[in-house]
């Protein structure tokens, strides 16, 4: 068996090594005054300033980044551009049923929208339209998986197939899978490749987009400001488009959790690989675990997998560069090894982490307070990719003023409360995963149904 040691950890990803890091743009030269300042250079501030400027060409709109376009999760996810999005059945149980499926058709459109912007701008970002395939590998997972295909049933006819496991197998032959489920609603893409094309095509509209530019702290007021050690940044609204750095702002540090993701990447792997495991429809794929997967094929034909890890770092520290620890490279590798036994000779050349935006109740929201001038998205749990694009479109609608569709949407306006302080978060969130862990070892032993253990998780994570 291969052994569990990357050969590059950190670098950012695997996805930038892969398209090759950029030199930055030019930093913010000195104070500026705009119409639109835009914190955050990943996928929520590109959308945001990609739909505001296609809208308004007049606008003058500024997009500050504390390193490059694409540095933070936008760049290092699992690519999955798929139709989930955190809080879901919160929203239902606040707002009601009938708003929270609205947000669930905008959802299920935005995967569209993303692959149809992408074409017209001409993006290559390696998308392929395969759906997403969640298996499940223990009874309690096949529970799940089934309650999950009835919850999905209620938002609409033909949302997803439920898979026996002759039905998986055809897809995918993953090791132990008793059953899945199939949506249409989801594509693998290449996650710097589109950050760094949406980039290039906000940059083509005129909008000015300065790299190298950390900003420390955002001030509502008659005039809003961006304040940065090259510059403060004055305009009419400024928005705050940074999830899981969100912490590192000045007064921010309790309102998002940034929580830890790492991924592992195989070599290529041969024909005779595929020729075994399948997975010509190259859908994204992920399990019904507490503690759970997330994996693509990639274009050059590797396994790119995820899991948490080491799920957050006390007093809501980021990584550096993407480097992550070798336990969760071990565990990561341990994970490929049950799902798809003949990867275990492969091996694993890069290694890397990230963080992402975790609120309260585990709900994304998007907002903007014409009192303060002060605008903001994220939170999304992991479900960016798509959910992003959702809330820039959103956000340029709540800039214009427009009574729309989006801005009645129940993440609009939402409102949590903040996190623990220190040592408590750090102390909830290592207890929330262990026992997650704990459940899914004993659903492995042959627990036929959910975990107890699993339900006290939930409990603690306040979901």
């Amino acid at each position: 068996m291969a052994s569990g040691v990357a050969g590059v950890n950190g670098g950012v990803s695997f996805w930038w090594r892969q398209l090759g890091v950029p030199e930055a743009r030019p930093a913010l030269p000195g104070d500026l005054d705009v119409d639109v300042c835009v914190v955050g250079g990943g996928y929520t501030g590109l959308w945001t300033a990609y739909y505001l400027r296609k809208a308004d060409p007049g606008l003058r709109i500024a997009v500050l980044e504390a390193r490059f376009c694409g540095y933070g999760a936008s760049g290092r996810n699992g690519g999955w551009l798929y139709n989930g999005f955190a809080g879901r059945g919160a929203f239902a149980r606040r707002y009601g049923r009938e708003r929270a499926a609205a947000m669930q058709r905008v959802m299920d459109a935005a995967v569209d929208e993303v692959a149809r912007t992408l074409a017209a701008e001409g993006v290559d970002a390696d998308l392929v339209r395969g759906g997403v395939l969640e298996v499940a590998r223990t009874p309690a997972q096949l529970a799940r998986l089934r309650a999950f295909a009835d919850a999905e049933a209620a938002y609409g006819p033909g949302r997803v197939e439920e898979l026996s496991a002759s039905e998986t197998r055809e897809r995918l032959r993953v090791e132990g899978a008793l059953g899945g489920v199939w949506s249409p609603h989801g594509a693998r893409v290449q996650p710097a490749k589109l950050a760094a094309g949406l980039a290039a095509a906000v940059e083509r509209l005129g909008v000015a987009v300065y790299e190298g530019t950390p900003v420390t702290e955002i001030r509502g007021g008659d005039r809003p400001a961006a304040v940065t050690p090259h510059g403060t940044v004055t305009a009419r609204y400024v928005l705050r488009a940074t999830e899981g750095f969100t912490a590192g702002l000045a007064g921010e540090r309790r309102t998002w959790l940034p929580m830890n993701s790492a991924m592992i990447a195989t070599e290529p792997l041969p024909p005779s690989f595929w020729a075994g495991a399948g997975w010509e429809g190259r859908e994204v794929l992920g399990d019904f675990a507490h503690a759970y997967m997330y994996a693509q094929r990639t274009a050059d034909d590797r396994i790119a997998l995820g899991g948490r890890g080491v799920p957050y770092r006390f007093g809501s520290r980021t990584d550096t560069d993407g480097t992550t620890q070798e336990a969760t490279v071990r565990q990561l590798r341990e994970v490929l090894d049950a799902f798809f036994p003949a990867a275990r000779s492969a091996r694993i050349d890069h290694a890397w982490a990230g963080v992402l935006g975790v609120p309260r109740d585990w709900c994304a929201t998007v907002d903007l307070d014409r009192r303060t001038g002060l605008g903001w998205a994220g939170g999304y749990v992991g479900s960016g990719v798509t959910t992003t694009n959702l809330a820039g479109r959103t956000l340029c609608d709540l800039v214009l003023g427009r009574d729309t569709e989006l801005t009645r949407l129940p993440w609009v306006g939402h409102t949590v409360r903040r996190w623990e302080p220190e040592p408590l978060r750090w102390l909830g969130v290592h207890a929330l995963y262990a026992v997650y862990h704990a459940a899914d070892r004993q659903e492995a032993a042959g627990r036929p149904t959910t975990s107890p253990l699993a339900r006290l998780g939930d409990l603690v994570a306040g979901r």
